[in-house]
Formats: C-alpha cells, structure tokens, sequence
C-alpha cells in the first residue's frame, strides 16, 4: 500500500525526507479572526506536528492532543445527546437542562469514551507492529459537526477523526490494521456482557432502568450504573457495525478487500444482536439481566 495521502495533511513524509511540501488542511483560507467555537476546533491543525518514532504503544504528545480534543468534543455531544438536544432545553427548562448534560458527560465518557478510543489505539498498535508510521488524528470539521447535530438535534453522528498511516504494506496487512479496531469492539462489547452482570448483582441497578440520574436532590446512582451498562455495550455493536460497512474510508472497505469471507463474519456477529433484538423481545441487555439474577 503506497503512503496514505491524509498523512500528508498533517506530517512530513518520514519515508522521503523531511523537504517533502506539505498541503495543509486550512492553506488559501481567509485570515480573518475565527470565532471561538471555530478557534477550539482549528487547534489542533495550527502547528506544524514533529514525526516521533518510538516503540509499538508510544504517543506523540501531538497525538496526546489530538486524542484529548476528540475525546473532549465526542463527550460533549453525548452530554447533548443525553440531555435531549435543544428539544430538551425548552421541555424540561435551562437548569435541569444544564444539570442533565453535566451529570451525563462523564457518565457517557466511561461508557462510550473507551469504545472509540480503544477502537483507533488498536489500528495504532496493528499498523506499527507492521513497521508502519500511525498516528491519531482528531477531524476539526467533522468535530464541530457532530457538535452541532447533538446540539440541535439530540442525536450522535460524528467523525471524530481517525488514524494516520504511512508506508508499505501487502493487501493481507492493511486488512490486519483495519479489522483491528472493530475486533476492539467486539472484544469491549463480549467483555461488557459478564462485568454488566457483576455490577447488576452487586448493585441490583437492574431495577433503575428507566429512573432519572437525580431525584428529590439526591443522585440515583445505580440508574448511572444501569446506563453505563447499556451504552458501552451498546456503543461498541454500532461502532463496530458501522466500521464494518464497506463503503468510503470505513474499515469494512479494507477487510472486505483482504478477505471476503472475514468481513462477513464479522459484520454478522455485529448485525446479529441488532436483528435479534428487532425481532424479539431480547438483546444483550437480557442476558446481562439475566445473568445477574442467577445468583
């Protein structure tokens, strides 16, 4: 596989010298002053980043960044999405609004962070130990979308970025780096289901499932354990899913391409609970129920 264009977005080729011109992101836009929102955003493609080279999980502290700004934005547009969007604000009034979204983020950030952070470190991992350059890059624009969608809307639909890959590699590797990060998923999500179970017997949160966060000033724990529960499990089937697909730049593209017969297994095994629980009353939420009310 020859060098991934989006690299040169943000680094040096570190296979061709260090002169190679680079084409930036923002190059021919007008310098006028950015608004506060759009300066957040832009940060993170201000500076020019230094190739780093180390061992199979070190982190460049241009990589630090990215990953924390990624992470910091996809919280927020899940405290957003808790809290219902801007439909809520007028429902439900600016203070219990804002209360919601500040109670949610870090409830929303232990259930869903480690499944899009944990997916791009294992196409970090796989890329590298293939002796390629790999890097996470946090998407500006496709941040501040998703920003706004679960603003306005109350809904998730963002590309917080992805990771970068430099060099030379056979069809069989870039189909071992892609499937990484969705097998990351499936390894969250398999875990998830017994750990859920565990909390749910230590806990008895199955019993709070549709209960507010707060109530009479006082917080309701075990409904926050419920939801981290059913959204990291929930988060890794459509993360998992959705990279699956085999269109564009998703990760289904490259595995299909590698092995037709693995990208269809699987993208079965993440479709599966979907289906089951579209045409029956059961999901992985019944099992881990279940599971927890066998002791």
């Amino acid at each position: 596989m020859a060098r991934d264009p989006r690299a040169d977005i943000l680094e040096p080729s570190p296979f061709y010298g260090t002169h190679q011109k680079i084409h930036r992101v923002h190059a021919g836009q007008k310098t006028s002053r950015p608004s506060s929102m759009n300066s957040f955003f832009r940060v993170m493609s201000q500076s020019q980043p230094t190739l780093h080279k180390g061992g199979i999980w070190h982190f460049s502290e241009e990589e630090k960044k990215h990953l924390l700004y990624a992470t910091a934005a996809f919280t927020l547009a899940l405290g957003f999405m808790s809290a219902g969007g801007l439909g809520g604000l007028s429902r439900n009034g600016t203070s219990s609004w804002l209360l919601q979204i500040l109670i949610s983020m870090p409830i929303m950030l232990i259930a869903v962070g480690p499944a899009f952070v944990l997916h791009e470190i294992g196409h970090k991992i796989i890329a590298k130990k293939n002796g390629c350059w790999a890097e996470f890059r946090a998407d500006p624009k496709g941040l501040q979308i998703g920003v706004l969608i679960a603003l306005f809307l109350g809904v998730l639909f963002m590309a917080p970025g992805a990771v970068m890959v430099a060099g030379l590699v056979t069809r069989r590797q870039n189909g071992h780096i892609a499937i990484a990060g969705p097998l990351v998923n499936l390894g969250l999500f398999i875990i998830g289901i017994p750990l859920g179970a565990l909390l749910f017997m230590l806990t008895n949160a199955q019993d709070y499932s549709s209960m507010a966060y707060l109530v009479d000033g006082a917080f309701v724990w075990q409904s926050m354990i419920y939801d981290i529960v059913l959204y990291w499990i929930g988060a890794n089937i459509i993360l998992g899913l959705f990279n699956m697909l085999p269109f564009g730049p998703l990760d289904g593209v490259k595995v299909k391409d590698w092995n037709n017969g693995v990208w269809w297994g699987l993208f079965l095994i993440f479709l599966s609970p979907i289906i089951i629980y579209l045409m029956t009353p059961y999901s992985p939420m019944t099992l881990v129920i279940w599971l927890s009310n066998l002791f």
